[in-house]
């Protein structure tokens, strides 16, 4: 039986137990800065918690537990020191429009419904952490979430209006149908409501501009429920919150019916995606800054078991958040264990605190989001993306667009698809660079510079990308177009240190290059080819399709080879003579060119 304190064995543990590899940093000095960060913490996700329980149309003590029992496991399964899970405003915007379909918002059916959605994604997550496919996340842009992002925060601001207005627009209309009904409506806006939710969005903003350390959020809440007590919110139509439980998060039930999930799949998968996303982001941002290293596919296994978890403790589906994971980093957090604190921490005072929920006026929540709705456009990305990338713009205006007016999981999956899009649009058209020897280089150099001469029967050019089936129509037509541009060069020596990987699509792709060469009389040839790409060739019979003897380890070896097979009575009447071995050829001009140039090792 293996010593527990091997090496191997440690390795087997924390495999299974990731906390095992943080622990031993925790002592007295990260305990206390832990502490702290955490207590800082739970103040700011308390007004949080409920605001995005109500984007999500369950109670508001729903994001309150969900800030208590997903980021325990998300930060001992994870692998981010830094990352606070927890409810965030994009996840939350899409339980509620995927849940609202099927039940009424509030409703026991729409919190089990929205219980079973996070089990489901949660299993996606999982399955797709076990499977080490962390590396997914790579592959959705940027803009797909900034995008998303930005649309998200626009349908909050809208979905708040009815509240911040004080008047009634059904819950689950279309962007534009509440726009319609808000202009109808106008003229029956409840002056004291609007004032209350004015009063906290005006607070909120002065204290986040002048006091960005002070908990703004949880002051303007406080100050706003003031003055609707001083106002009369009875008597003058004002809605509160309502009286929260003081408990702990209780056992819950996913209904694991076969409907449910038929129902539940399509949105499940869309929150599992826009969850890892945001997470994983959140988390090498802020690694960044403190120098760790992120495993993807531990945070991916992370975030699904905490929302697995969560599912049967009456907590919604969660992800990284952005500002608490910033203000977590920047209290002086050094574990997770400050993740751990601040849920703990939560949970006292919302058991200490919960009745005074009584006295929060729904419009002082709707001024508080309209508020979070703003912080979620990220202006400095989107004017980048702009000046930077039409491509990205492009994806980022369709996301913004496609989240605005059709279903939000609908929209996740365009922004995802236009990026893979784009993606294999890179990397189906690798570049293809002519490659001349440099007569300034003593060590037989190449490089590309349209300016120097070419030899009239060989060309030479570096492919810098993957021969797959995506490119190898691409390149083939680049080989040609240079063919046909100049006839006499019947030889082609390509250099594959550029060429990451070839699959059977691009092994022919160059057979069939070869096979059109050999018959004009010519051929063509490859140097440098990497031991991945040649093992492929030599495996699949490419290699002796083309001939093993066209494949070269150096670029010397390649041109000295491919010299011997040119037509030297075309090599004596050239006068560009660019190769050392050009030397060997008497020329037949009527003067002598300059000799010495080079080519390449």
């Amino acid at each position: 039986m293996p010593d527990i304190a091997s090496p191997q064995c440690s390795v087997f543990w924390t495999r299974f137990f990731p906390f095992l590899r943080w622990w031993p940093r925790v002592n007295r000095d990260t305990l206390k800065a832990d502490l702290v960060a955490g207590l800082t913490g739970a103040v700011v996700v308390l007004p949080q918690g409920v605001a995005f329980a109500m984007i999500a149309g369950l109670p508001p003590v729903y994001g309150l537990y969900t800030a208590m029992v997903p980021p325990i496991i998300a930060a001992l399964f994870g692998s981010s020191r830094h990352l606070i899970s927890g409810p965030t405003t994009a996840i939350s915007i899409v339980v509620f429009a995927t849940v609202a379909k099927f039940a009424e918002p509030g409703s026991a059916k729409f919190i089990q419904m929205a219980l079973t959605l996070t089990f489901l994604a949660g299993v996606y997550q999982l399955a797709l952490g076990l499977a080490r496919m962390g590396t997914l996340v790579n592959f959705v842009s940027h803009a797909v979430v900034v995008g998303f992002t930005a649309g998200a925060a626009i349908l909050i601001a809208t979905s708040q209006l009815k509240h911040f207005f004080g008047i009634h627009i059904p819950s689950g209309e279309s962007f534009l149908h509440t726009w319609q009904d808000l202009f109808k409506q106008f003229h029956e806006i409840n002056l004291f409501v609007t004032l209350v939710a004015a009063a906290t969005l005006a607070v909120g903003i002065l204290l986040m501009v002048f006091k960005p350390r002070w908990p703004g959020m949880l002051i303007a809440m406080v100050l706003g429920s003031l003055l609707a007590l001083v106002i009369g919110d009875h008597s003058h139509g004002i809605a509160l919150v309502g009286e929260l439980p003081a408990s702990l998060p209780p056992l819950s039930l996913p209904d694991f019916s076969l409907k449910s999930i038929k129902a539940l799949g399509s949105g499940a998968l869309a929150i599992a995606m826009l969850g890892l996303v945001e997470a994983v982001s959140i988390a090498r941002s802020v690694a960044l800054k403190s120098g760790q290293r992120i495993n993807g596919n531990q945070e991916f296994i992370g975030q699904g078991l905490a929302n697995v978890v969560g599912s049967f403790f009456s907590s919604y589906a969660s992800s990284g958040s952005f500002t608490r994971s910033g203000i977590n980093y920047a209290a002086g957090a050094v574990t997770p264990l400050a993740a751990i604190f601040a849920a703990v921490a939560l949970a006292l005072i919302v058991l200490a605190t919960a009745p005074l929920a009584a006295h929060l006026p729904i419009a002082a929540m709707a001024g508080i989001l309209l508020i979070v709705a703003w912080r979620l456009i990220d202006f400095h990305h989107i004017s980048t993306i702009v000046r930077t990338s039409k491509r990205e713009t492009a994806v980022l205006l369709t996301t913004f667009l496609a989240t605005l007016f059709v279903e939000l999981e609908f929209a996740i999956y365009v922004g995802v698809m236009l990026s893979l899009v784009i993606y294999l649009m890179r990397t189906s058209r690798p570049g293809i660079v002519a490659r001349v020897p440099d007569p300034q280089s003593p060590n037989r150099h190449l490089v590309t510079d349209p300016n120097l001469p070419e030899c009239p029967q060989l060309r030479i050019v570096r492919v810098d990308g993957s021969l797959f089936f995506g490119a190898a129509d691409h390149v083939q037509g680049e080989l040609q177009a240079m063919a046909a541009q100049n006839p006499g060069q019947k030889h082609l020596l390509v250099i594959g240190n550029g060429i990451n990987f070839i699959d059977v699509s691009g092994a022919e792709m160059l057979v069939q290059e070869a096979n059109r060469r050999r018959k004009l009389g010519g051929g063509l040839y490859m140097s440098k080819v990497k031991d991945e790409v040649c093992s492929i060739l030599k495996r699949g019979g490419y290699a002796d399709s083309f001939g093993r003897e066209n494949i070269f380890t150096t670029k010397s070896d390649a041109i000295e080879n491919v010299f011997r097979r040119l037509d030297h009575s075309i090599c004596a009447r050239c006068d560009k003579r660019i190769f050392l071995e050009c030397k060997q050829v008497p020329y037949q001009g009527e003067t002598a060119p300059a000799t010495g140039a080079a080519t390449s090792n």
